[in-house]
Formats: structure tokens, sequence, C-alpha cells
């Protein structure tokens, strides 16, 4: 006896498409999965087991081979408990024949009951791209799995539901597709009008969230460089259904998606902590997972204490900062993950973070300094665009009732300044100044008179990269698009060299 059904795995953030074949034999009872199952899909079979017993069928008491094909991609995770269930009660003729268009997927508990599991989106966008009709997904997945159009969505509840919907016997009303309808984004945790004072950081801040710009901020502890940063989610502007649907499919497959929220709508701010793994920030292990800098794709990765960070970690950054994507190879093969994020980093200026301050005096020697000041490499500097220092807050600022300027204020100009940069890329695929290349800096960055010969002084002074060159002139029109003007003048790529590294004066 031999039956068959779909379900899928997940490769990276892609959907594979995997057909399962079961085949119950005369022989001794036994239960065996091939097809490079992994050890959470060898314990199906006591899954499976259980819960088609307690789900008032039996289990054949004969010779059971399960075939999860093709045999040379590895499977993992318990996701296949459902479609190998259903082809076991399907080869002993307790369900009726599976049709091909359909896909099950989901994880068992002993009674029956499905489970969520992780990666629903990514699966149910294959399932779409392969022209299968239904998918059979837990009811607790069922909202996530409703934001791909062109498929009905059946929400499952146990084994038993299914057993009666597949023989007629039960209705499922499938879930109508979303797409996110009706999903506000929640309130910013943090807002920019709490930040007192540092008008200077403010800015740049708010330049370089305009036209995704990476930014390092330098400067004493307890001078406001952390809340800065995290005001910066309440700025960016809003994401569109596109992203939404990036950022959900990440974190579905990273099984960070809860189950109350089936749409993340708001940008994703991640700050891991300075002991943070270089494989945990870029992504990796024997089966790959996204890591911080896809967890922050379309979002902010902030790293605080940034020359505590191991070197290695950050010289890892350096590809996903230039690509905006991070590639991850092993022996079996390599997956592709988006990683388009904004950087935004804070350090001390020294070990014991005062120098230069103007109240407290500096105890590191000028080695000491320069040790701790290299700890961030030159290529990984250069790949930065705004870099503003923190300096202590005068009591007056702190103390003032006057209220600042808040955050919806700001992300007004801010989008704003992105949509004169929707405007100007069309369908190129670019989202903000930030992203683009070389070939695009010189169609859309043109200066004029005046700021062609500021430049050219800067150049000569400063001794600039050609990618420090391109990263001002990206910035420079960042300013302009604030600024409303359509070419970029002088006053521009002033307070573009503004933002440049000052030179350590021991």
């Amino acid at each position: 006896m031999l039956a068959k059904c779909l379900t899928g795995a997940v490769v990276g953030l892609e959907g594979a498409l995997v057909q399962v074949e079961i085949d119950i034999s005369q022989g001794l009872p036994r239960f065996d999965i091939v097809g490079l199952p992994d050890a959470a899909v060898n314990e199906s079979k006591q899954r499976v087991r259980a819960a088609i017993r307690n789900s008032g069928m039996y289990f054949p008491d004969k010779r059971i081979t399960a075939n999860l094909a093709p045999a040379d991609l590895k499977k993992e995770g318990p996701a296949y408990d459902l479609p190998i269930a259903v082809g076991i009660l399907a080869a002993s003729e307790q369900l009726p024949p599976i049709e091909r268009r359909q896909l099950f997927l989901g994880e068992l508990s002993l009674d029956g009951a499905l489970r969520h599991t992780a990666g629903i989106l990514s699966m149910v966008s294959l399932a779409r791209e392969k022209g299968i009709d239904s998918v059979f997904v837990p009811a607790v997945d069922a909202a996530e799995a409703a934001l791909v159009e062109g498929v009905t969505v059946i929400p499952v509840q146990s084994l038993a539901d299914l057993t009666l919907y597949l023989r007629g016997l039960l209705h499922i009303e499938p879930v109508a597709f979303s797409a996110g309808n009706g999903q506000h984004e929640p309130e910013p945790a943090l807002d920019l009008a709490e930040v007192r004072g540092q008008e200077h950081v403010r800015r740049g801040l708010e330049v370089a969230v305009a036209g995704g710009h990476n930014m390092l901020m330098t400067g004493p502890p307890g001078a406001g460089k952390t809340l800065i940063a995290r005001a910066a989610p309440s700025i960016m502007p809003r994401m569109s259904l596109s992203e939404a649907l990036e950022v959900t499919k990440i974190y579905s497959v990273a099984g960070m998606l809860p189950p109350e929220t089936p749409l993340i709508v708001q940008r994703p701010f991640r700050a891991p902590h300075h002991t943070t793994s270089y494989v945990a920030l870029v992504g990796g292990g024997a089966w790959p997972k996204p890591g911080e800098v896809s967890l922050a794709h379309r979002g902010v990765l902030f790293l605080d204490e940034l020359p505590e960070f191991q070197g290695r970690a950050l010289e890892v950054l350096r590809q996903p900062l230039e690509d905006g994507i991070v590639t991850i190879s092993r022996a079996a093969g390599s997956v592709t993950m988006p990683a388009n994020f904004m950087l935004i980093g804070a350090m001390n200026p020294c070990p014991c973070g005062f120098f230069g301050d103007a109240v407290r005096d500096c105890t590191c020697n000028s080695t000491a300094i320069l040790r701790y000041q290299k700890k961030i490499s030159g290529p990984l500097l250069d790949r930065i665009d705004i870099h503003a220092h923190v300096p202590r807050i005068e009591f007056e600022k702190l103390a003032s009732t006057m209220p600042a300027e808040p955050s919806a204020t700001v992300r007004a100009r801010v989008e704003a300044a992105r949509a004169v940069q929707a405007e100007r890329f069309g369908e190129s695929g670019l989202a903000c100044n930030g992203d683009m290349g070389p070939a695009e800096v010189r169609r859309f960055c043109r200066l004029d008179v005046a700021g062609q010969n500021l430049m050219r002084a800067a150049m000569a002074k400063m001794h600039l990269s050609a990618r420090a060159f391109h990263r001002l002139l990206k910035l420079a029109r960042t300013i302009a698009d604030l600024a409303g003007a359509a070419d970029i003048r002088a006053e521009h790529v002033a307070e573009a060299l503004q933002y440049r590294p000052r030179e350590l004066q021991l």
C-alpha cells in the first residue's frame, strides 16, 4: 500500500517542495523515516504514532517506510508530522487518496492537536509559486498563512478534524486573504522628544534615517547615545506591505514570530550585546538560521560599546553593509539572506570614557586611547557616513520645560524625503539614497559650481578615498532632499563634511 502527499521545507528563507511517500508492507512492525531527516524529524515517529491512536484511529502494526523526497535535501524540524500522519492514514485506507494540489504543514501533539510551526509564510509562498490550491496549516498559524494571496488556507485544530474534513464529514471555513488589514503600527517605545539638547546629534540622526545612512556616536558615558539610538525607529518611515512581508518571513523562519502578530508592521530594532559571536551576528550554524543582521532587515542594528565587540564580529559586517545581503556557505551549499539595515554604533572615546570631556579628566594614556580606537578598522569606519560627537548635557537643557521636537514631526520630514527618493529611483529596486551604487551617484548626485569647488578642496585636504567620496555625495544628496532642493549645493556639501570623523588630538 502506497500513499503520497506534499509538504514543504525551508532552505535559508525560501521554501522547497517535499514529497512524503508512505509505504506499508507485510513484515515485523517497524517505522523508518528516510531522506536525510534530522533528530526532530526522526522523533516524528513517536509523535505520529501517539497522535493517530489518540485521535480515534488505528496505527498499522506493519512495516512502514516514510520517504522524504528529494533525498539530497536535508530535512529539519517537526513540520513533517502532519504530512507523515496523513500519508499513513491514506496508505492504510483510513482516508481517501490525497489530491496532488494539497499541501500539509504542522507539528503534532501527542493528543493530535496541531502546534505552532516556524516558517509557515515561506512554505505557503512556495505553494502559490507551484500552483498548489489548498494548504492545511495549524489554526494558530492561519493568520500568518493568509498573508499570501491566491492560496486556499485551511486552518486545522487537530488531526481528528482534518480526517473528518478529508472524508467530507466536517466543513472547515478557509481563512480569507488579509494582507495585514486592520493591523496598526504600535506606538513607539521611545519618542525623540525625550532627548534633551544634542541638537547636532538629533539632526544627524534625522539625516541618517532619511537616507538610510550608517551612524556612529562618540561621547562620554551618560551623554544620551543609547537613548538617541533607541529613538531611531520612531522617526523611520512606515513599512510598506512588501517590506513588512520580507521582515515577517525572516522572523517566521527564525521562529521568533509571535502567534498573535501574524504581520510585523514595526521596523525592527536589534541591539545585541557586545559578547555576541560573529556567527550570531551574520547567521549560520549547521542548519543556517538568520543572524542579527537579517533580523534587523529594513530596520536598525544598534551596536552599543562598539569597540568591545570581537574584531572578527565587526569585520563580518562589511559585506552586508556594502551589499545589503549576507551569504552563508556550508559544505552542503550556500544560502543568501537579506540584510539591508541601518547601522547605529555608540562608543566611548577611550577606555575610561572621558577623553575630551569638559568636566572630568581622562585617566588613559595616549597608547591606551589609540589602541582602543583602533579596534574599529578603517574599512568599517569608511562604511559609516555620519560620525557624531555626543557631548555632556548641560543642566539648563536637562531641566528645561520647553518641549523638544517630537518624533511625529521629524518622521513627517523623513517620509517626505523618502517619497522624493522613491520617485527618483522608480522601479530600480533602490529604497533610499544609502542604497545607491556608483552609477546612480553619477546620475543623481549633481553638484552646482560652488559645491564642486568645495568638494574638490575637501578631497585634497582630507585625502578621501573613492568610497568616502561617493558616500559623501550620497549624504549630501539626502541633505538636499530634506531641504527640497533638486541639485546639491555648497551648503549641503558643507553639512555632509561636518559628519566626517574628526582627527584624534592627543
